[in-house]
């Protein structure tokens, strides 16, 4: 892209023609107050007008975050004009703003109260009728607080993008204007995914994750034997509640953390991955030689299983019928190491530190229990447990490097660890598959060609002298295209990864927010970066680790040896297995 001559406060610049005069900024050394987002490209449509500036061949004001650059223009920001409009926008903005910024759970990462220190704003500058508020928090995912939406659009593009969904929208006009559902209806009366994408890209309390720590609270009071697990894709984003670089692992430390906590074990989900790899991988190579339903489709992601229910009934059979692995693991500990540690299981209360709000939405299908109980009781997110360690006064730099228990569920391989990027389920599974095939281990372990950030990766391999297909998709606008052909029956693939979020589970909608105003000590390209570099946390960790296919896990061995019996047996379809709603209302 051809460069072009433009000032900035009267110094000369050079940058890419096309870019908007925020980009244009950001890339000169400066940072415009505004309330947009670049972590995901999205930024807001310019109503919010908080990034005004004087502009050279405008009329008047421009908002920075939509208008362009051009040959020559000369940009104020800091004139007395542009500092009055854009502290007068935040002003009215605060006008109808519900201000209960201490009771707030977006408190430290509001981004409202970021622009208005930045800007000036008065609080109380504006007074009068507020819009009529809606609060939703029926769904045990995400709760929806118009008091405090500030009708940036954020949420409606993030749905738009990542998903193809139109979910959220304006609704009303003028004054009334609100952000919802159709109809203003509660997120449990929509087929919304619940997979949080909205919340990530929020900047103010307006869409927030249900909390659920207090039901900890209340399960150790009780006495309770409280059990916790952490999904692979925390390690690789909680270091950043604590102002570490993004990526950077704190397998150690979060461990440290949680035991001083006060759970009873600390476990990671990896083993359930290495679980559900057994089950998994041996359900595909069932539906293979039996002539089962193909292609296989992997059921790990909540967000991706609620929207096969949602819009592709029809179609759920092809869903591996494997619990997801933190629902694997909790129904093993309530079962398994109940029975081995003489504990009854209606006392053994599981707690998930996830990435992902729909997975506190999954906890709660009936078809995950097990005898009656719930297979796992309580999900956090990685901001929860985030906001956990802070609240018991944890300095978690400070911490040491600590182990998860290694009793019966502790150990794991690196395929477990895996899970939490795009392509690593497919991974991991095609690890397990190549040996019960070959005979032997895959040579280089890596499937290269599963991995990486294309919306849509597809590759062949031929095992054991079969042809295998396969694809991985994540987000749910990559998958249509995949589920339309399946529909059609002419899908080419015997086996595929699908995942809800952009990215899999390291971008979940429960992970830390990326964004410009909270990573001071962050280079800006990290916005296009971040991703990455959680990815590589959880490949470096699987490097490290001296098992790296599910089936050597010698816990996993013995949990079938002494339990489980086989891969596929009844007791494992029991404890490990799941339904689907195939009548569920479905939204075209």
């Amino acid at each position: 892209m051809s460069l072009i001559n433009i000032k900035i406060e009267g110094i000369p610049y050079q940058v890419e023609s096309g870019i908007t005069i925020l980009e244009a900024a950001r890339q000169c050394g400066y940072d415009i107050p505004s309330l947009c987002t670049f972590n995901h490209g999205q930024c807001s449509q310019g109503s919010c007008r908080v990034c005004l500036v004087e502009a050279t061949g405008a009329r008047g004001l421009v908002a920075s975050c939509v208008y362009p650059v051009a040959e020559g223009m000369e940009i104020r920001i800091s004139s007395p004009k542009a500092v009055k409009a854009r502290r007068t926008s935040v002003e009215l903005i605060l006008s109808n703003h519900n201000k209960n910024c201490q009771q707030c759970a977006k408190n430290g990462n509001c981004e409202l109260l970021h622009v208005a220190k930045l800007t000036g704003a008065r609080e109380n500058a504006f007074e009068g009728t507020k819009t009529p508020t809606t609060y939703d928090e029926v769904t045990p995912s995400i709760i929806r607080d118009t008091s405090k939406c500030i009708l940036c659009g954020r949420c409606v593009a993030r749905c738009q993008e990542a998903h193809g969904n139109g979910i959220l929208g304006f609704e009303n006009r003028g004054f009334s204007t609100i952000v919802g559902p159709a109809g203003n209806r509660s997120f449990a009366d929509s087929p919304c995914l619940l997979c949080g994408q909205c919340v990530s890209v929020c900047p103010t309390g307006a869409l927030m994750e249900k909390s659920e720590i207090t039901k900890i609270d209340e399960a150790m009071a009780a006495g309770k034997h409280v059990i916790v697990q952490t999904a692979p894709a925390v390690r690789a984003s909680l270091g950043e509640e604590f102002g570490m670089k993004v990526g950077t692992p704190v397998t150690g430390k979060m461990v440290a953390a949680l035991k001083r906590l006060g759970f009873d074990k600390v476990y990671d989900t990896n083993f359930g991955a290495d679980l559900t790899i057994m089950e998994e991988a041996n359900e595909l190579l069932a539906r293979i030689n039996n002539g089962g339903t193909l292609p296989m489709i992997t059921s790990c992601s909540p967000g991706w299983v609620n929207y096969a229910e949602y819009y592709y009934g029809d179609c759920v059979d092809h869903l591996s019928s494997c619990k997801s692995p933190h629902e694997m693991e909790g129904a093993i500990l309530k079962s398994y190491y109940a029975e081995k540690n003489g504990i009854d299981p209606k006392d053994i209360f599981v707690v998930s530190i996830m990435p992902c709000t729909a997975k506190k939405y999954e906890k709660d299908r009936p078809a995950l229990t097990t005898n009656g109980l719930k297979d796992v009781d309580v999900v956090l997110t990685t901001r929860e447990l985030g906001n956990l360690i802070k609240r018991s006064g944890i300095n978690f730099a400070k911490l040491p490097d600590e182990e998860f228990d290694q009793d019966l569920v502790g150990t794991y391989t690196g395929a477990g660890v895996i899970f939490g990027v795009t392509g690593g389920v497919m991974e991991a599974a095609l690890r397990t598959a190549y040996f019960a095939l070959e005979g032997k281990e895959y040579g280089p372990v890596n499937f290269t060609e599963v991995r990486g950030f294309d919306g849509i990766k597809e590759a062949t391999f031929v095992l054991a002298g079969k042809e295998i297909k396969i694809a991985v998709a994540h987000g749910m606008k990559n998958a249509k295209p995949i589920m339309d052909d399946i529909r059609a029956g002419k899908s080419p693939y015997t086996f595929i990864e699908i995942m809800c979020c952009p990215g899999g589970c390291i971008n979940g909608g429960g992970q830390s927010y990326v964004r410009p105003v909270l990573l001071p000590n962050e280079d800006l390209d990290i916005l296009d970066t971040y991703m990455a570099k959680r990815a590589a946390a959880l490949y470096s960790e699987d490097e490290r680790q001296t098992l790296r296919q599910s089936h050597n896990n010698p816990q996993i061995q013995q949990l079938y040896a002494e339990f489980l019996g086989e891969p596929n047996s009844h007791k494992a379809h029991e404890l490990l297995h799941t339904t689907y709603v195939k009548d569920r209302v479905r939204f075209k």
